[in-house]
């Protein structure tokens, strides 16, 4: 047995899972957004406790590493690393948008198509990057301004599936007839598992103590008016 718990809070999802190996024991999520601080303690213990293991049976924990919401990338990171240090078990993590692609596949093993999840940045920005079916990185990971000619010899080539929650405000831009949409793909958990898994095997564990989020761009804060 080899049970890792999965954390991603990366984007509004607060997703918490729980796997033996590859399978996927319990999963519990909500989306709330701003509740992850509050909210994902609660959900590691609910989940935890429903896959009837306790603490101390972890052998590793999987954390969604980003990009994606600043906030949301350190509390899932920080609360990652603390439990990593007070129940000496290593550290994996993987890119968001390749679990993106992971929890897709994963309802859809059939799938043919070239990968493309995009997370929501601002405006007409996204995060995406390409991924094979066998979740390999074939462009990697980029802030990308959309427009009308983004990915176009990418879609001159092959069909491509755009998922996540960046891709719905693609729609009308990229507009190709090798180019498929598909709505209601988010960031979960349950899509880190299989690859949270062979990284334990192969043993490519994270630094705890100097792991930090990949947060593909500098943080901008705003300063008040007032």
């Amino acid at each position: 047995m080899a049970f890792i718990l999965c954390i991603d809070t990366a984007t509004e999802v607060c997703s918490v899972a729980v796997f033996n190996k590859n399978e996927l024991l319990v999963i519990n999520e909500i989306q709330e957004g701003n509740m992850h601080a509050s909210a994902l303690t609660k959900l590691i213990e609910m989940t935890i406790s429903e896959a009837n293991i306790t603490l101390k049976q972890l052998n590793a924990i999987c954390v969604s590493k980003g990009p994606g919401s600043y906030t949301g990338l350190r509390v899932g990171v920080s609360t990652a690393k603390g439990m990593c240090y007070g129940l000496n078990i290593p550290l994996l993590s993987v890119n968001t948008l390749q679990g993106i692609a992971g929890a897709y596949m994963l309802k859809n093993p059939d799938n043919k198509l070239t990968l493309c999840p995009m997370i929501d940045a601002r405006r007409m920005e996204v995060y995406a990057a390409l991924f094979d079916i066998n979740l390999h990185e074939v462009i990697p990971t980029q802030a990308i301004v959309i427009d009308e000619k983004s990915f176009a010899d990418e879609l001159n080539q092959q069909h491509m599936l755009f998922l996540g929650n960046g891709a719905s405000k693609c729609k009308l831009t990229i507009i190709h007839p090798n180019a498929v949409f598909v709505d209601g793909v988010q960031c979960s958990a349950a899509g880190l598992g299989e690859l949270a898994y062979q990284q334990y095997l192969s043993g490519k564990f994270e630094e705890t103590a100097y792991f930090e989020p990949f947060y593909l761009k500098d943080f901008v804060g705003t300063v008040s008016k007032k």
